[in-house]
């Protein structure tokens, strides 16, 4: 909170005084968690701002979290954070730990924790912090060509992701080795092949493991870097004449697994596929060839948009933004965390707003990427139960309701959550002795109907009880489990 934004004779209210002195650290206390309070319900869980917060990813410099990122989780529903070496921000494996609680402790969403973890020259834990090193793809899927030495080192780093806190790595590369040379691919051996079945297979290996982990993984550069001349952290690489259809092959082998959670799109310039925009501002890029022609609806996350001389060269801040999301991208992802010596997240949350207010992006676009988003976040339990997409949730309920189906049921049931207003509500599962068996969900949740999935495989068979608890309300259903 910037104390200047703050009415004059509000801050009064606040100054010490021979009456007050002593009270001040009390009543500023109180008149700041009102404060925060108040710009956080402003807001609404379900507000614009609320959602396009979701929508953003940022890095910071340093081992601990700087007060500006701090608010951004509290108050702007910041959806994420990147943590590097780059940044400084990864010592050792307890300071990574605390760190990353830090940062959960402060987000109102429950936040993406992300890493580059590839292995090789892209491995952010590694020897320097408390972790070993790593072999690259190259020789895992060239050298050895080993898929059980694939499935052993993408093991042991999930391990090590779990046990620090993170839940999204950034990898794995899906480029095919097109080019040995190429400045970001092939020279430092990021790709496991130039044989797109050999990365297909390797790729659907290495996300075996870090998904048995509980972990999202992200295929990356799309539509594919690996022919590149050029390094995108310098310049826009043009990859006119040098890709092909080739290069898709591991995104369509990998989707028919259903096994891709997130696509990392590169800035690249084919213009066969776009002759004006670069692939991840473009609209031809993402919406037409990667979700309308390979069928993929799935979260869509840019490369950085920070330090990317292929963007920032070329494009202005808000600009490069505003294109991205147009062109059907959920997720804008930057390196650092302050702009001119400021949020960057709310003044990035502040031009998109204003750009959707004037019709310069469509809500329905802002409200598809949130839903994804959500949907993502709920299947790895990073946030608790399945919800329907907003769409579904137009019609706002009269009254409190909780229901299931189907009711007897084996394993899994359906509980249908209605809210005629948003508040912090929890719902949890008891069995006839009133233990508690379950959590579903706890915390805010917006007004409408919530369908969430219980799977009681692992429960005997009997009566179980739901109870939908919110601020002035309890509600219980009966569910039978029949075994």
């Amino acid at each position: 909170i910037n104390p200047e934004s703050i009415p004059m004779k509000s801050r009064s209210l606040f100054a010490p005084t021979a009456s007050n002195r002593c009270r001040t650290p009390i009543i500023f206390a109180v008149g700041l968690t009102l404060i925060l309070s108040s710009v956080s319900f402003a807001q609404g869980v379900d507000s614009l701002r609320w959602k396009l917060g979701q929508m953003i990813i940022v890095g910071f410099v340093g081992q601990t979290v700087p007060d500006s990122v701090l608010a951004d989780l509290s108050t702007q529903n910041l959806g994420g954070i990147v943590l590097s070496t780059g940044n400084g921000n990864l010592k050792s494996p307890t300071q990574i730990q605390q760190l990353i609680a830090q940062i959960k402790g402060e987000a109102q969403t429950p936040p993406f924790i992300a890493v580059d973890q590839e292995g090789g020259n892209v491995a952010r834990l590694n020897s320097t912090n408390g972790f070993k090193s790593t072999y690259t793809a190259y020789q895992l899927g060239t050298t050895f060509a080993s898929l059980d030495s694939t499935q052993a080192e993408a093991a042991l780093m999930a391990s090590w992701l779990t046990t620090c806190g993170f839940n999204v790595n950034f990898a794995p590369v899906a480029d095919v080795d097109v080019n040995p040379t190429s400045p970001a691919i092939g020279y430092y051996g990021r790709s496991f092949s130039a044989d797109p079945l050999t990365v297909a297979a390797h790729d659907k290996m290495f996300i075996d493991q870090f998904h048995a982990a509980n972990i999202v993984t992200t295929l990356k550069h799309f539509p594919g870097h690996g022919s590149a001349g050029t390094d995108s952290h310098l310049t826009l690489p043009d990859i006119t004449n040098t890709w092909t259809s080739a290069e898709l092959i591991p995104y369509q082998e990998l989707l028919k697994t259903n096994s891709v959670d997130m696509v990392m799109v590169g800035h690249l310039y084919d213009a066969n596929i776009d002759s004006v925009y670069p692939t991840s501002l473009s609209h031809a890029a993402i919406q037409r060839l990667l979700r309308d022609s390979l069928n993929y609806n799935g979260v869509v996350i840019t490369d950085d948009l920070y330090n990317m001389k292929a963007i920032t060269d070329n494009y202005g801040f808000y600009d490069a933004a505003q294109l991205s999301i147009n062109a059907g991208t959920d997720i804008l992802l930057y390196v650092y965390n302050l702009e001119n010596n400021a949020s960057l997240c709310r003044q990035l949350i502040d031009s998109l707003e204003s750009k959707v207010h004037r019709g310069l992006i469509p809500e329905a676009r802002i409200d598809e990427s949130y839903d994804r988003i959500l949907q993502l976040k709920a299947r790895y339990t990073i946030i608790a139960g399945v919800f329907k997409p907003l769409a579904s949730m137009s019609t706002i309920p009269h009254g409190f309701g909780l229901v299931n189906y189907p009711n007897p049921f084996n394993p899994s049931t359906t509980i249908r959550v209605s809210l005629p207003e948003t508040q912090k509500v929890s719902v949890r599962i008891y069995d006839l002795l009133g233990k508690e068996v379950a959590t579903l969900y706890e915390g805010v949740l917006m007004a409408g109907n919530h369908d969430m999935r219980w799977n009681a495989g692992s429960l005997a068979g009997g009566v179980y009880f739901c109870r939908l608890q919110g601020e002035r309300t309890i509600v219980t259903a009966k569910l039978l489990l029949i075994k």
